[in-house]
């Protein structure tokens, strides 16, 4: 009895495992027990997008996911972020499905490169992409002399042989170009339109782009997509992978409170405004010890505003132009001099002209931003030199000055000396005057311990003439 005992509990036991191993088949092949991840880039893409999508990714690597959406609607960004997005996905050991969403998205510039290079890519009605040439800094180069035929009428008017003159543009375009092309050539996409978005500033429709073999096909919702994708192949690291994403899950991750943050301080004009601020507040510290206040914030706004420029292309002789403005600034609170204020103001001006390396759509300096800023900046140090200045002319009078004028009375004379009583003290005293005792007198000059008086004429109505 024990023996059957024993067997018949093993053979429910072994009946068991096969259900749950039967189940747990039957639920990965109806796209159960798996998951898609997504995330979500809406606006400029910079640091901050670019550290959300590789912590993201991360993620959907440790979890084994199926697949990685990234949902976009960006007008663009910074070229290096973009290149650090586009490193990730080529790297990625889950397939990333570009998705450029919602109705009335696009993804401009940086997005189309990050579309190009997405395993599978996406967009909803109503949206668009390209865009995608890179933008010019500082304006045209100067000609140099027998370079007319490349600056004549005719000058500009082949994209792919632009003037002289621009030769730093054609540079970055020709790079653009040669990236633009070999991501289009390791998804099977269209090239040539893909350096027509980058030379001639192109951009299609989401229709457009399905017919111009420009993404894979055009999806309503989250739903629609992963019904679209399922049964893809993709590569990924060398080998062939078929999507199975019919019916899967979705879940969205959201950015953690460091990322959010990030977002906001990477503006260059947040950033400036957050160094600005640090830096007076510690002026104000050093003024005023003990205030603690100024110094705790202005502290952090000035590590906050520089872990930010770190992170932003920038130029450091423009970094520094901006330190010196401010240095000058400070200076001409203390010691008024106007030439240090305009020479302050005119430094500052200067390194915000010259600090961003590359800009991109949402991480431009706004000269509104910057004049306002430089003008407060040097408002504030006039207003409180003035003050400084006021109260330098209005330092009480202490020791000897501060005898001068004041009444005395005649003790006893004899000749030119004698002795007076002043601020309740005998004072020993001389006169270049005649003086007798009882006479109105007031303290001339003091020297050493010896007070030089003279006659106090007093009117009829006892005021002082």
């Amino acid at each position: 009895m024990k023996l059957a005992r024993v067997a018949l509990i093993a053979a429910a036991f072994v009946a068991a495992v096969a259900v749950c191993s039967s189940s747990a088949a039957t639920g990965e092949a109806n796209g159960q027990g798996r998951t898609a991840l997504r995330i979500e880039i809406d606006g400029a893409i910079g640091p901050a997008s670019a550290m959300q999508f590789e912590e993201a990714l991360a993620v959907a690597a440790e979890r084994n996911a199926e697949v990685f959406i990234l949902q976009m609607n960006t007008p663009g960004g910074l070229v290096t972020s973009m290149r650090e997005i586009i490193a990730d996905i080529l790297a990625s050991p889950v397939p990333v499905i570009g998705y450029v969403a919602p109705a009335g998205g696009h993804a401009a510039s940086a997005g189309t490169y990050i579309l190009y290079a997405s395993h599978v890519a996406a967009m909803a009605p109503g949206t668009n992409l390209g865009a995608a040439t890179p933008i010019e800094m500082g304006g045209p180069m100067p000609s140099f002399p027998g370079d007319d035929k490349n600056n004549g009428p005719e000058a500009g008017k082949d994209p792919k042989n632009p003037p002289a003159g621009n030769a730093m543009i054609a540079k970055a375009t020709n790079d653009a170009v040669a990236l633009i092309r070999s991501l289009a050539e390791l998804r099977g996409r269209n090239a040539d339109w893909g350096e027509k978005a980058v030379r001639e500033a192109a951009s299609l429709s989401a229709s457009a782009a399905l017919q111009e073999n420009v993404i894979d096909f055009v999806a309503r919702d989250t739903t629609e997509l992963l019904q679209l994708a399922d049964g893809r192949t993709v590569e990924i690291a060398g080998r062939k992978k078929v999507l199975a994403t019919k019916r899967l899950p979705v879940e969205t991750l959201e950015p953690g409170w460091l990322i959010r943050l990030l977002a906001v301080i990477t503006d260059p004009n947040i950033a400036v405004i957050l160094m600005l601020i640090g830096v007076y507040g510690l002026v104000f510290e050093f003024t005023s010890p003990g205030a603690v206040a100024p110094g705790v914030i202005g502290t952090i706004c000035l590590l906050l505003g520089l872990y930010a420029l770190n992170l932003l292309p920038i130029s450091y002789a423009g970094l520094a132009l901006m330190l010196l403005g401010i240095i000058f600034l400070v200076v001409e609170v203390f010691n008024p001099t106007v030439v240090l204020g305009l020479g302050g103001v005119a430094a500052f001006l200067l390194g915000a002209a010259m600090l961003l390396r590359i800009e991109g759509p949402g991480f431009e300096m706004s000269w509104a931003v910057i004049g306002t800023a430089a003008i407060l900046t040097l408002g504030l140090a006039l207003l409180t030199g003035s003050y400084l200045w006021a109260a330098r002319k209005n330092v009480p009078r202490v020791g000897a000055q501060a005898m001068q004028g004041l009444p005395a009375k005649v003790l006893d004379w004899q000749g030119s000396e004698g002795h007076v009583l002043a601020r309740g003290e005998r004072w020993r005293a001389k006169a270049d005057e005649p003086i007798a005792v009882g006479d109105s007198v007031e303290v001339a000059d003091v020297r050493g311990l010896v007070l030089t008086i003279r006659r106090r004429n007093v009117r009829s109505d006892g005021a002082r003439q």
